[in-house]
């Protein structure tokens, strides 16, 4: 019997959890962490890997990649979605400069109403976005490393250069929280002989394939507990819509990780998940081909057979 594909996330937790070095962190919370960690996930048959051992909010996650690929940096365009994943660091701030014990609730409506606090009070800095599609050069020019990416994978798909980073060292001060899943290279190979256009991973109708893509992302600082399953969920997609882009199957989505940690508040939640047996992963089906990588929207996410074990509320270390 083939073993659950899940089960090399659940082996990593279950190894931090006995084996992690206890340390204090950046955030003050403490964590259990150990260094070096990777999972594969084979995506080729429409697979969504999307964690079933406690309930994901897949919608969510990929709405925060959608707001990466538009180069966006503020949290009012997330809020609008109703995507709130993003609010502490902005909210920490704006407490520790003003002294307002202001709510979450009461910022994030600020935000939202008044475009000028939310210019000036809802900007995380050059994050992700900032650096995949408008990453300035010392040249004064801004380069959108995502276009090229998708350039060089339509017009010489052997390349050893196919990445994009976020890990601008200019930036990183300027940032409220430097890139944790800082690294992602792309690799097309052929399509096995008996390959398809692959109708079951949504790849436009009538178009032939040109081969199969799979996308190895690195993180240097992965949160087991919250990061992970949104980060590998993410990333699947973000696969998906490269793949189509440039008329390919989805292959494998690899994911390294460098310090893999469990914050000490989140023990109970790892507790909890090792005790649970994985479920079916879901299927993913692009229901149309946006003229460019600019052009998806989460109603073109079509998601089957996801019936996760509930949920699990956690805290965010911030």
């Amino acid at each position: 019997m083939i073993r659950h594909p899940e089960y090399q996330y659940l082996d990593i937790v279950e190894h931090v959890l006995n084996n992690g070095d206890r340390r204090i962190d950046r955030t003050g919370v403490g964590t259990l962490a150990t260094f070096g960690a990777m999972m594969r996930f084979d995506m080729s048959d429409g697979t969504f890997p999307v964690y079933t051992t406690k309930r994901v909010f897949w919608k969510t996650a990929v709405k925060e990649m959608l707001w990466f690929l538009k180069g966006e940096t503020n949290i009012r365009s997330l809020l609008q979605e109703n995507v709130k994943i993003w609010t502490d660091w902005p909210l920490d701030k704006y407490r520790k400069a003003t002294g307002e014990d202001i709510s979450q609730e009461d910022f994030e409506a600020r935000v939202l109403n008044d475009e000028t606090f939310a210019e000036e009070w809802g900007d995380l800095g050059p994050v992700y976005g900032k650096q995949w599609r408008r990453w300035l050069g010392p040249d004064g020019m801004e380069y959108d490393q995502i276009a090229s990416v998708i350039e060089t994978l339509r017009t010489n798909p052997t390349s050893r250069r196919m990445l994009f980073h976020a890990w601008n060292v200019a930036d990183l001060s300027r940032m409220a929280l430097n890139p944790c899943h800082n690294f992602y290279q792309f690799f097309a190979s052929e399509m096995p002989a008996e390959g398809t256009a692959g109708d079951v991973t949504g790849m436009a109708n009538g178009r032939a394939s040109r081969g199969m893509l799979s996308l190895m992302v690195g993180t240097r600082s992965n949160d087991l507990g919250l990061g992970n399953p949104f980060n590998v969920c993410q990333q699947a997609a973000l696969l998906a819509m490269v793949a189509q882009q440039v008329d390919m199957v989805p292959k494998e989505l690899i994911w390294v990780g460098g310090d893999v940690h469990l914050y000490l508040n989140h023990v109970e939640l790892a507790r909890t998940i090792l005790s649970r047996e994985p479920r079916p992963f879901p299927k993913l089906r692009l229901s149309r081909r946006p003229d460019s990588i600019d052009g998806y929207r989460i109603e073109d996410f079509e998601v089957t057979g996801y019936e996760p074990h509930p949920a699990i509320d956690a805290p965010v270390a911030v």
